[in-house]
C-alpha cells in the first residue's frame, strides 16, 4: 500500500470506533490483493482488481448501495458484496469526519453479476434492524437540452452542439404533436462518456449560454431505463411514437393487426403516442420489425418493445448525474389488470359528461358518519391500501390511479383568464411526469370553471378519463 493510500486510511482511523479500523482496511488489502485510494469524497477499493486486463466492464455492471449504516466499512461491505461475484471497484462516499455518507456504487464484472446482486441484496439485513437497497446504476451520458428554437433540425442542433462543446456522439429531436414538421423546442444530447457529459454541464448550465440567439435550459436527462434480458424476453407491448394527436385506438389496431389479423389484444393511446398489446410476444416481436418506420395518418412511426415496470426498485438517487433507472420520466406498462383502477367515481358537483365521454362509477360506498366512541381502537393505514371506490374525488382517484402503477404524483398548474362580464376563470393542467416521456404531454379541460376546487376536479377527471384502464 503505498503512501497516499496509508494517509487516506490513517485519516478515517482517527475518528474510527469498534471493528472499523485501519488494521481491518490494511487486513482486507492484504487478503484480496486490491488497493484503495481515497480522493474527492470518496474512497475508492479496486478499479481496477489485481491482474486485470483490457477496458472496464460496460454499462450496466455497477449497482448503487442505499441506507448504509454510517459506521460500516469496506471490511465488512466488501464481503456481503462479493457474494454476488467479482467485484471490479467499490466505492463508498466519505463524510470530512471520516464517517461514510451512507452510500456507495459497486462495480462487478459482468452485468449477470450486478443483476444478481439487486436480487440477493436489495433489501438485505447488513446488520440486526438495519436493511439495504440495491439497485442498478447508470452513468448518464446525455443531457437535455430546452428552449431551442422549434424549426431546428436535427442536423442543425447536431452541428451547433459539437462547435460548443467535446465528445457529442448524437442528437435525439422528436416532432412536434400538433405540427411534424417542427422540433418540440427540446432535445437530448448524448455524449462518449459520463466525463463529457459532465463537462458540457458545467459549461452550459449557467444559464447565460446561447444558441441561435435563444437562452437555453440544461439539466441531466433522465436516461433510458435498464430492463435485465430474461424480463424483457416475456414482453408482449409495443410502445409506439410519433402518432398524429387525431390517429384513433382503432386505426392504430387496424394497422397493427395487417400482418396478422386478430394478434393485437388491445391498445391504449396518449397523446401522441400508444401501448400495443399482443397476445403472444412472437408477434409482437414481428410486428416490431415489420411497423417500425412505417406511416399512419402522414406520420412515420418509432415502435420498440415497452420497459415493465420493476415494482422491486421503487426508489431513486440522484448524484451528480449518477441515476438509478426508475425515473419518473420513463415509459411504463403494467402486464397486471389489477395493477389499474377499474372504475372512476362519479364526481357530485360535476357534470358526469365529458367530452361525450361518460365516467362509469362503481358501486357506491355508504357515505355517512358514525359515533366515535372514546376507547375505540384505531389502526393507522395508508390510503393507497383502501380500495378506489371509497374515494369519491377525482382528485384523489388520479392519486391512487398514480401510486397503483408506481408512478409519481400528478403535477397541477394553475392558469386563469377573465371572462367577458369581468370573472376570474381558472383551469388547471396536469402532467402525469411518467407517461410524459420528455414530450411534454399534458391533459387539460375544454372548460373553464369560478372556483379553484371545482377547477381541479374537473382536471383531474378529465385526466382519469383520458387515462382510462389499460
Amino acid at each position: 500500500m503505498n503512501e497516499e493510500n496509508i494517509d487516506g486510511t490513517n485519516g478515517c482511523s482517527k475518528v474510527r470506533t469498534g471493528t472499523q479500523n485501519e488494521a481491518a482496511l490494511l487486513a482486507l488489502m492484504e487478503k484480496t490483493g486490491y488497493n484503495m485510494v481515497q480522493e474527492n469524497g470518496q474512497r475508492k477499493f479496486g478499479g481496477p482488481p489485481p491482474g486485470w486486463e483490457g477496458p472496464p466492464p460496460p454499462r450496466g455492471c455497477e449497482v448503487f448501495v442505499g441506507k448504509i449504516p454510517r459506521d460500516m466499512y469496506e471490511d465488512e461491505l466488501v464481503p456481503v458484496f462479493e457474494r454476488a461475484g467479482k467485484i471490479y471497484e467499490f466505492r463508498l462516499m466519505m463524510e470530512f469526519s471520516g464517517e461514510n455518507r451512507g452510500y456507495a456504487f459497486v462495480m462487478y464484472t459482468t452485468k449477470e453479476e450486478a443483476q444478481l446482486a439487486i436480487r440477493i441484496l436489495n433489501n438485505y439485513e447488513i446488520r440486526p434492524g438495519k436493511f439495504i437497497g440495491v439497485c442498478v446504476s447508470l452513468d448518464n451520458c446525455r443531457l437535455f437540452i430546452g428552449a431551442i428554437p422549434k424549426e431546428k433540425k436535427k442536423e442543425e442542433i447536431l452541428d451547433e452542439m459539437k462547435k460548443v462543446t467535446e465528445g457529442v456522439v448524437d442528437v435525439i429531436v422528436y416532432p412536434s404533436a400538433t405540427d411534424k414538421t417542427k422540433n418540440r423546442g427540446f432535445a437530448f444530447v448524448e455524449y462518449e462518456s459520463h466525463r463529457a457529459a459532465a463537462m458540457a454541464r458545467r459549461k452550459l448550465i449557467p444559464g447565460t449560454f446561447q444558441l441561435w440567439g435563444h437562452t437555453i435550459q440544461v439539466d441531466w436527462a433522465d436516461p433510458e431505463k435498464e430492463v435485465d434480458e430474461e424480463t424483457m424476453q416475456r414482453v408482449k407491448v409495443l410502445y409506439v411514437r410519433n402518432l398524429m394527436i387525431s390517429t384513433t385506438e382503432e386505426t392504430i389496431k387496424a394497422e397493427f393487426n395487417k400482418f396478422k389479423p386478430g394478434a393485437v389484444e388491445r391498445v391504449k393511446k396518449l397523446r401522441d403516442y400508444a401501448f400495443v398489446h399482443f397476445f403472444n410476444r412472437e408477434d409482437a416481436v414481428a410486428a416490431m420489425s415489420v411497423m417500425n418506420g412505417k406511416c399512419i395518418d402522414g406520420a412515420s412511426i418509432e415502435v420498440t418493445l415497452a420497459k415493465p415496470v420493476n415494482k422491486e426498485n421503487t426508489w431513486r438517487q440522484h448524484l451528480n448525474g449518477q441515476i438509478s433507472p426508475n425515473s419518473e420520466n420513463l415509459i411504463v406498462f403494467a402486464n397486471k389488470e389489477e395493477s389499474h383502477p377499474k372504475t372512476l367515481g362519479k364526481l357530485p358537483t360535476l357534470p358526469a359528461r365529458l367530452n361525450g365521454q361518460h365516467s362509469p362509477s362503481p358501486p357506491e360506498v355508504e357515505r355517512c358518519t358514525y359515533p366515535f366512541y372514546p376507547g375505540t381502537k384505531l389502526t393507522p393505514i395508508s390510503m393507497y391500501s383502501l380500495k378506489s371506490n371509497h374515494f369519491n374525488s377525482a382528485v384523489m382517484h388520479l392519486d391512487y390511479y398514480c401510486n397503483k402503477n408506481n408512478w409519481a404524483p400528478p403535477e397541477y398548474y394553475l392558469y386563469s383568464t377573465t371572462s367577458q362580464d369581468g370573472k376570474v376563470l381558472l383551469v388547471y393542467k396536469i402532467v402525469i411526469p411518467a407517461i410524459a416521456n420528455g414530450s411534454q404531454s399534458y391533459f387539460m379541460p375544454d372548460k373553464l370553471c369560478t372556483t379553484l376546487e371545482d377547477a381541479k376536479e374537473l382536471a383531474a377527471q378529465f385526466t382519469l378519463l383520458h387515462l382510462g384502464p389499460f
